[in-house]
């Protein structure tokens, strides 16, 4: 059974209008919209299922500057300093706690691989602590670690709530959230954006941001937009609550865990996700093949009911008609038991408290990526008014409130919060190799 985030009563009827068009109520397009509301922008967000439904709801929960691909790092640190001030500026719950988190090595390869990543994030205050330090944050394991990286501010947040509590912050600022009601496409004028089509009515803008996850190469498709990305399947489960002896969430051997609000633990494989081959497997190969050969042992292939799915389903349809995304509402792939038994195992082990523990709920969630594992937040110059905000790789719930704001600077004309050009939409079509430095 998926996890079901918190309800939000979506917005009546439909506007005529909007300056500003947000297509996905993920973590992602919450936060973009939230972000063009507090500036008085007027923004539409629709959405075809339930607010944070997917991957939103269905991630670790982590909020980290922890082993992240470097380019990524500025914008994890502003968006952290977002998530400690959230849950007061929105007045509501996104169950952000600042916990720590740790990243365990029990080899030399280990430890040589942090370190050679750390010369890349040392100048965030990032560093290495001992295994008897590791020991000290982490009590009650039967493991010694040769050392661990740990970041004491980093954190935590319940992906249940968050994206949730987020729109009904938009609402309350005078924006729009539609659940229920598919963007079927966009119209253009004089080839610029014009307005977007939905199954309830069509909304004139100039702007429009597509957060649709992974669902986004399929809808900037039918607009003639080529986005290279591709789908994993993560698996994760929760036990009931657990008095493990500390609060941190960790990664090691093969698990990675985080404490719950409710005292249950967040458990997911540190390593292992799934792919199914589909057709865009062998029309991407080449762009992805690079990243395939870097960790070949971190994914497993499978031909399943969706590669059945996917190759039936059209690229293009009438905008008076059915979609692909009404038909479809909300992606709910199964969990691998074996990954997660495999990850539960590798705990239990590492960790005696958690023996016997119960599972209250195993889901799993498919996580978009991009050819060099780093996120597009850029318009799209072929388009002129198209913004892409999508491809976060399994990255985007901690990345959520920094994206967002980065997207409404970039709408809106501002001074970027970061520095832009990392997540530019130009790297993945100019033909080269992608820069390749991801973290773990």
């Amino acid at each position: 059974m998926a996890p079901v985030p918190d309800p939000i009563e979506g917005s009546q009827g439909l506007p005529d209008k909007a300056d500003v068009v947000v297509i996905g109520g993920g973590i992602i397009g919450v936060s973009t919209a939230y972000a063009l509301a507090e500036r008085g922008v007027s923004v539409a967000l629709v959405e075809k299922g339930e607010i944070g439904a997917e991957q939103s709801s269905r991630n670790w929960g982590w909020c980290r500057q922890m082993g992240r691909d470097p380019r990524e790092i500025p914008l994890i640190v502003e968006s952290l300093t977002i998530w400690r001030t959230l849950n007061e500026r929105i007045g509501a719950e996104t169950g952000f706690r600042q916990c720590g988190i740790l990243y365990t090595a029990e080899t030399d390869k280990e430890v040589a691989d942090r370190e050679a990543w750390l010369e890349y994030a040392r100048q965030y205050q990032l560093d290495m602590i001992s295994g008897e330090k590791a020991a000290e944050l982490l009590p009650g394991a039967t493991t010694q670690w040769k050392g661990a990286l740990y970041t004491p501010t980093d954190g935590r947040a319940e992906p249940t709530k968050a994206a949730p509590a987020i729109a009904r912050a938009i609402q309350a600022k005078g924006g729009f959230v539609a659940r229920q009601c598919a963007a079927r496409g966009i119209e253009t004028s004089a080839g610029k954006v014009s307005a977007v089509v939905t199954e309830r009515g069509t909304i004139k803008t100039s702007t429009v941001v597509l957060a649709g996850g992974a669902w986004s190469r399929l809808f900037a498709g039918s607009a003639g937009i080529n986005f290279p990305q591709l789908k994993v399947i993560n698996s994760v489960m929760r036990t009931v609550p657990v008095d493990a002896g500390f609060e941190r969430s960790t990664a090691g051997a093969r698990y990675a865990i985080r404490k719950r609000l409710d005292g249950g633990w967040t458990v997911a494989h540190r390593h292992l996700s799934v792919v199914d081959i589909v057709p865009d497997s062998f029309k991407l190969l080449f762009k992805f093949l690079p990243a395939l050969r870097l960790n070949p042992a971190s994914l497993k292939y499978r031909v399943s009911g969706t590669t059945v799915r996917e190759a039936s389903t059209p690229k293009r349809w009438a905008l008076d008609k059915e979609s692909p995304f009404e038909r479809m509402r909300v992606l709910d792939p199964e969990p691998v038991e074996w990954v997660l038994k495999e990850a539960m195992a590798s705990l239990e082990k590492t960790f005696p408290a958690f023996k016997g523990a119960a599972i209250a709920e195993r889901w799993a969630g498919a996580i978009d990526v991009t050819p060099d594992a780093v996120p597009v937040i850029s318009p799209v110059e072929q388009l002129p008014g198209f913004f892409l905000a999508s491809g976060f790789s399994g990255h985007g719930f901690g990345l959520g409130p920094g994206a967002g704001r980065l997207m409404a600077d970039l709408v809106t004309g501002a001074p970027p919060i970061v520095d832009p050009t990392p997540f530019r939409y130009k790297r993945l079509i100019d033909g080269t190799k992608p820069e390749l430095i991801v973290g773990f």
